[in-house]
């Protein structure tokens, strides 16, 4: 079978340092192309990848003949490049949150419905070893009943590792449309919504611009949560955990509780209330502060996903009903005359 070939719309961080790594490290795919509006950061990638560089989506989709496409850019722009390239016959990996409305996010949906093509959006929190263990342990009925849980993920802010820096258009209402709820807490909804096959009826929200004097979007947020069956818990993103990165989330059952990427040598315990306690070395959840993340799966999923016909885990779907418990909490502080 011919390779796939490959383009990444966008020559930032994300794509650096994953999409294209992880592309060139998959031996059913070839980077045919690359682009990026600073001409200099496609140039750089094409060379890198033997690929080639242009600087407007559109005339790359005209002109190559694409496979699929990964979309590495900044959130305004998830929705129209992605729908540009849906409609152009190729597949499409976008990175979260998919769109920055309900509307956008319906317009990828039907975007790949119309032309056949697979959409997936790029929530690697799934493929997480002691995350999938975990799923599976609550579906053995290890926990019993769920009653409640807290997830957090937090940092001390994109501009550590982000192509701008300080700069960034994370920090921009105009381009990101959400902060850190965008940049870290769709991934923990989109986790919990997973680990426990639930939705969520209803969101409240505390939204706060408070650690980053560089911002006009929310640095810190806590959303409380309540599931369809009834299970209550916290959710927490911030850009403001700035000693040490937190990716934690603990799930509390009536015969035992599990800690995931919460102790400092197992990335999974499980406390069971008759007091034993298994410890789970899965292999620790990569950071950016780590080298990276070489290898998230998502790139590989994607990609088989695509080879095999099969519907990806995350399709626009489910970073649909993900990006909604986002804008729920946004949603919620506006009702309140908070926000």
């Amino acid at each position: 079978m011919s390779k796939l070939r490959v383009a990444v719309i966008g020559c930032g961080s994300i794509a650096k340092n994953r999409h294209l790594v992880e592309y060139n490290n998959n031996s059913q795919v070839e980077i045919v192309a690359v682009c990026d509006i600073v001409e200099e950061r496609a140039r750089e990638a094409a060379e890198l990848y033997q690929a080639k560089a242009y600087t407007e989506y559109e005339t790359l989709l005209a002109e190559e003949n694409i496979d699929a496409v990964s979309v590495c850019l900044p959130n305004y722009l998830h929705a129209p490049v992605s729908v540009g390239a849906l409609n152009a016959g190729c597949h499409v990996l976008c990175e979260k949150p998919m769109a920055t409305s309900r509307e956008e996010a319906d317009q990828m949906i039907e975007a790949a419905r119309q032309n056949n093509k697979k959409l997936m959006i790029g929530h690697n929190q799934r493929f997480v070893p002691s995350h999938q263990k975990a799923k599976y342990l609550i579906e053995q009925g290890e926990l019993g009943k769920i009653y409640s849980f807290r997830t957090t993920f937090g940092h001390g802010g994109p501009e550590s590792w982000s192509a701008d820096g300080a700069r960034s258009w994370f920090f921009k209402k105009d381009q990101a449309f959400i902060g850190a709820m965008g940049d870290l807490g769709v991934h923990k909804a989109d986790l919990i919504r997973y680990l426990l096959n639930d939705e969520f009826t209803d969101v409240a929200g505390f939204i706060e611009t408070s650690a980053k004097e560089n911002a006009n979007v929310d640095d810190n947020a806590v959303l409380i949560l309540k599931s369809e069956n009834g299970i209550v818990g916290t959710l927490a993103a911030s850009w403001a955990y700035t000693a040490k990165e937190d990716n934690s989330t603990v799930i509390y059952g009536e015969n035992a509780t599990l800690r995931m990427e919460d102790h400092s040598n197992y990335s999974l315990v499980a406390q069971y209330k008759n007091g034993e306690v298994v410890n789970y070395e899965l292999g620790g959840i990569q950071s950016n502060d780590e080298g990276g993340q070489t290898n998230t799966h998502v790139i590989d999923h994607f990609v088989e996903s695509i080879v095999h016909d099969t519907d990806p885990l995350i399709n626009g779907e489910e970073g649909k009903k993900s990006l909604e418990v986002i804008l729920a909490a946004i949603e919620s502080t506006k009702k309140e005359g908070i926000a």
